[in-house]
């Protein structure tokens, strides 16, 4: 479920894209302390009414997931995402990681993740999951064609909704699966449609993964979710993460300016919003990613606020976008 990141950056230069996104423009706590005192803003900062502030329970639109995938759909062309080669300086791992390191992106969108992990090295292998079809073959066609890119056995593209399923049993390294059993069937409760959490806890217990992923990325994807369903996201993720990993996350950050443009009655939980096309955007502050990455039981390498001045060519509009960088490893013992 790769969400739109970054995409007023399209018509930039690839060199100034890069420089754009590796820099600080400005002080994340001069924003809030401007955005706290405009009464224009004042609906963002409300407790939602019926929950509290830090947004326990919040439910996803019905038809959440059919959005995002019609979202798809309509960008099949594959020209609104660009590849993110920005991610390569901001997760330097990638690219000094050891041979046949294994990969899994969870809601790799249309690719643009995914051909610059490839791109950078020639035998790091791939798995890539999204809720949409269409988007999953316009990935593999992308990166297919991506010249200097041999794909074969090195990019697994699967079909997943990481809201509602699990991932499936041969993402798990060998020993781990003799050992899950029947647990993997049961990790999706059918009455209620979601995770689990007693299983996850028998996954994160009993599972080695010496053989697991060495990296998940996870690039605009959380915030797709609604809050309740993230803590059983990343309990997954952890799952199939080998000891020592990483998980490389990069979100929407709180008062990033699609915060800001979205209207009162789009709001529908603290800091959670839906888009007019049905899509779901949570924003997240620090304080809540480390909850949720020490909950899962991960060590926090790197927890940021990146903070991006852009301008729109069409318009000359300045633009403050706030994203939230993270680096979390998965504990050796």
């Amino acid at each position: 479920m790769e969400v739109q990141g970054g995409g007023e950056l399209e018509n930039a230069s690839k060199h100034e894209a890069e420089a754009e996104y590796h820099s600080h423009d400005f002080e994340w706590e001069d924003l809030k302390a401007k955005v706290e005192a405009d009464p224009a803003f004042s609906y963002h900062l409300s407790p939602f009414p019926g929950h509290a502030t830090t947004a326990t329970t919040s439910p996803l639109p019905p038809s959440s997931s059919e959005a995002w995938r019609s979202f798809h759909r309509h960008h099949a062309s594959g020209k609104f995402f660009k590849e993110r080669r920005y991610l390569l300086k901001e997760f330097p791992e990638l690219l000094n990681s050891k041979v046949c390191a294994k990969i899994l992106e969870v809601g790799c969108g249309n690719g643009s993740t995914a051909v610059s992990i490839l791109r950078s090295s020639e035998s790091v292998t791939v798995f890539a999951c999204d809720c949409s079809k269409d988007t999953l073959e316009k990935a593999n066609e992308i990166i297919s064609s991506t010249k200097g890119i041999d794909i074969k056995d090195r990019f697994h593209p699967f079909l997943m909704d990481v809201s509602k399923e699990t991932f499936p049993d041969w993402l798990f390294c060998k020993a781990c699966q003799s050992s899950l059993g029947k647990a993997a069937e049961l990790l999706l409760d059918p009455s209620h449609h979601k995770i689990r959490k007693e299983h996850l806890v028998f996954l994160r217990e009993n599972q080695c993964c010496v053989g697991g992923m060495d990296f998940i990325t996870m690039i605009f994807t959380l915030s797709a979710i609604p809050f309740d369903i993230m803590p059983t996201t990343i309990e997954q993720c952890v799952s199939v993460l080998k000891p020592g990993g990483l998980i490389l996350f990069r979100d929407y950050g709180l008062y990033d300016m699609t915060m800001l443009r979205f209207l009162p009655h789009q709001r529908v939980g603290f800091r959670e919003y839906v888009r007019s096309d049905g899509t779901f955007s949570y924003f997240f502050s620090l304080d809540t990613v480390r909850e949720l990455v020490h909950t899962a039981g991960l060590i926090e390498l790197e927890l940021e606020y990146c903070c991006i001045n852009s301008v729109n060519r069409k318009n000359g509009k300045k633009m403050q976008r706030v994203w939230v960088h993270g680096k979390f490893q998965k504990p050796t013992s």
